[in-house]
């Protein structure tokens, strides 16, 4: 029904994470009806440039279009503190409230057992060998998920013999949360990690 190149750009569409058969179609029509082609092959471009120049951080793993992430480098950041994520998404999401001035290490992943993710398959050595005796603090901002919580638990092993200090991002209650909607984990940990008022 479709011509060939229109049906393999749908089903490429398609790859992308939240993107069905029928937001690919909606894509797809879109770029090859609508779009100014200028536009489409700077696009086309665009990817192929992030895909040919976006790479790990060879100290924090940070997805960086340079050999060392500018995160890492830069000299007002406190890089006596690490916040241990799964991925640069966090640290994007992390970076984008301009709270937090430390230094980051990305795992690559989550400890998950039923699909053959082990503590092998991440980016654990490579945050050993950061841990000095210039790191105060570690703090662990995975996910509140079970895989998550074992990659936690897993670091928290690893670590808690260092002279360091090994924390975890706090759980609790949205703002704006009613407690009548929320579910029992979500309680338990906003009881768990209560704090002086």
């Amino acid at each position: 029904m479709y011509p060939k190149a229109l049906k393999d750009l749908m089903d490429n569409l398609e790859k992308l994470p939240s993107i069905g058969e029928k937001t690919a179609e909606r894509l797809a029509l879109y770029i090859i009806s609508e779009l100014d082609r200028e536009d489409a092959n700077l696009m086309a471009d665009s990817i192929k440039n992030a895909i040919d120049s976006i790479r790990p951080c060879k100290i924090s793993n940070i997805l960086t279009d340079q050999e060392i992430s500018p995160i890492v480098l830069d000299e007002t950041r406190d890089h006596t503190t690490i916040m241990v994520v799964a991925d640069s998404k966090d640290v994007f999401m992390m970076e984008k409230m301009g709270t937090y001035h430390g230094d980051y290490h990305v795992l690559g992943g989550l400890i998950d057992f039923s699909r053959g993710i082990t503590d092998n398959d991440l980016n654990i050595e490579s945050l050993t060998k950061r841990i000095n005796s210039d790191l105060k603090e570690l703090i662990i901002a995975t996910n509140g998920t079970v895989e998550g919580e074992l990659t936690a638990q897993y670091l928290k092993s690893l670590y808690e013999e260092k002279q360091i200090k090994v924390t975890r991002l706090a759980y609790g209650l949205p703002v704006g949360t009613d407690l009548r909607y929320a579910d029992v984990l979500t309680l338990i940990k906003a009881v768990e990690n209560r704090q002086e008022y």
